[in-house]
């Protein structure tokens, strides 16, 4: 994900608290935020994934005039030519997500982000063979270029589809 400008506002701090059921006081309420130790409304520590929707070519963002994930008669609406990404005939999923916080988070930064890729490994699977893992490293800077967040998603691909064996 390569994002050059990701302004993080108090009202999409508040709008992604409510969205993932967290009413704490401090995502929202300026009076509060104030007499906490951060000393100001803060973003709840997932917040950086809302940057996706600020990367013009995020793969689940969709495009005029494109299939896009869930737009067609398939269940994705990308056909399996289309979303095997040339990584083997298998499936991929997102298989963990971790977050290193620098820094707090708070409303009035502008983030950067840049991901380069992270360390790769293969397993050996029992039902669709080899499992390959790979990393995507997110650094996610602010307005001072100062490291904010150091987000690590983790990939894993099969060799071949999964039989039921």
């Amino acid at each position: 994900m390569a994002v050059d400008k990701f302004p993080v506002e108090a009202g999409h701090i508040m709008m992604f608290a409510r969205s993932i059921g967290d009413a704490n006081q401090i995502y929202y309420d300026e009076d509060y935020a104030n007499s906490t130790e951060p000393g100001a409304v803060i973003a709840p520590p997932t917040f950086v994934q809302a940057s996706a929707q600020f990367d013009p070519d995020y793969f689940l963002r969709p495009k005029i005039g494109q299939e896009w994930f869930g737009s067609a008669k398939e269940a994705t609406g990308l056909t399996q030519r289309e979303s095997s990404g040339g990584g083997g005939g298998g499936g991929g999923l997102h298989a963990e997500q971790h977050y290193e916080y620098h820094k707090q988070l708070q409303a009035g930064d502008v983030l950067t982000a840049t991901t380069k890729p992270g360390k790769s490994w293969e397993k050996e699977g029992r039902r669709g063979g080899k499992l390959m893992f790979s990393e995507s490293v997110t650094e996610y800077r602010d307005q001072n270029g100062d490291l904010v967040v150091t987000a690590t998603g983790v990939g894993v691909r099969t060799e071949r589809p999964a039989t039921s064996e």
